[in-house]
């Protein structure tokens, strides 16, 4: 495909904007603001229908699914006519959204930013701002729970642009890791097996009964939530507009509600006093943080455990556990003030 090159100069700007997952009560007032504010709307088809209400009397650019690069394309031309160009993805522009797609193309055109006067003003060229909205991974935890209230991922199952041993080395690397993980585009109707690769792929490190959330046209008219474990989710209805939440291995489910503790309970009677355990302090690193583990790890070793050994027990890379052990413990800084554990 032809990239536009940077002969012709323009003072128009393009927005980069993340309308959320598609009803109108989630979409942020500056998203509203920015396609109002518009000339030209540019999106694939579903997306501009989300916005039909705000779209009225305005140039509009409908694409199908596979041409975002000539979203892209067609965003710049219209901004070098000094148009301001509302460039609308759902959920988040900068997650698997048109962001990227639109950098990549003016960076090739020799685009550069312009340069804002201390008056607020901007230099000539094309401005580029990005609108965030909430993404499908925020919208799904919120309709079934608080399944990312630890540490969490996400990974695409798309393989039209990414080789699959790499995803594959990612949805392996993040199911040791106990990430909580979502799993955006899991399935369409070429694309039926990488779904059954991702479980085989998740159940080498998690458990069956693992808890697994579907949410299928999250926030729109179809919404569609299924609860089910990870040894039984392929058995579920999953497609393009589906992500799928995977839990950690201390995810519940309760009540209807997915819930992935934060830790509190490693540190805190969660009943009762809650006062902090025996040998904890609020605000301080757990017992077995940073500085416990490395001491703890320099015991063991000193009392005859192999570098492999530990690597194995702790599930660590044997280089790492060298390293770690030839570097010296360093006493935390005392004038450090207590940290927020919310």
């Amino acid at each position: 495909m032809d990239m536009p090159t940077s002969s012709a100069a323009g003072n128009g700007k393009i927005m980069l904007v993340g309308i959320g997952p598609g009803d109108a009560g989630n979409m942020t007032a500056r998203a509203r603001a920015a396609i109002q504010a518009a000339d030209t709307i540019i999106g694939y088809v579903t997306y501009i229908k989300l916005v039909a209400d705000l779209i009225e009397g305005k140039e509009i650019v409908r694409k199908s699914m596979t041409e975002e690069l000539d979203r892209a394309i067609e965003a710049l031309e219209r901004a070098r006519q000094g148009k301001k160009v509302a460039l609308v993805s759902s959920g988040d522009a900068g997650v698997y959204g048109m962001a990227g797609p639109t950098f990549e193309v003016l960076l090739q055109a020799g685009w550069v930013p312009p340069a804002q006067r201390e008056d607020g003003s901007y230099e000539d060229g094309i401005q580029v701002e990005i609108i965030p909205g909430a993404s499908a991974i925020n919208a799904c935890a919120a309709l079934v729970g608080a399944p990312l209230t630890h540490d969490f991922c996400a990974i695409s199952l798309s393989d039209l642009l990414t080789p699959w041993p790499t995803i594959a080395r990612r949805l392996d690397a993040a199911a040791a890791a106990d990430f909580v993980v979502a799993l955006y585009n899991p399935k369409s109707g070429r694309r039926t097996q990488q779904i059954l690769e991702a479980q085989r792929l998740f159940l080498r490190h998690r458990a069956p009964e693992t808890p697994v959330a579907i949410v299928k046209s999250g926030y729109r008219r179809r919404q569609q939530i299924t609860h089910t474990t990870l040894a039984e989710m392929t058995d579920c209805e999953i497609g393009m507009l589906s992500t799928v939440l995977i839990g950690n291995s201390n995810t519940f489910v309760q009540h209807g509600l997915m819930v992935t503790p934060r830790g509190y309970a490693n540190k805190y009677a969660v009943e009762g006093s809650k006062q902090a355990l025996a040998g904890e302090k609020a605000g301080r690193s757990l017992s077995s943080g940073l500085n416990g583990w490395l001491d703890t790890l320099q015991q063991a070793h000193a009392a005859g455990s192999s570098i492999e050994q530990l690597a194995q027990d702790w599930r660590l890379p044997a280089d790492y556990i060298r390293q770690t052990l030839e570097q010296p413990l360093q006493a935390p800084a005392s004038t450090t003030p207590e940290e927020s554990e919310a």
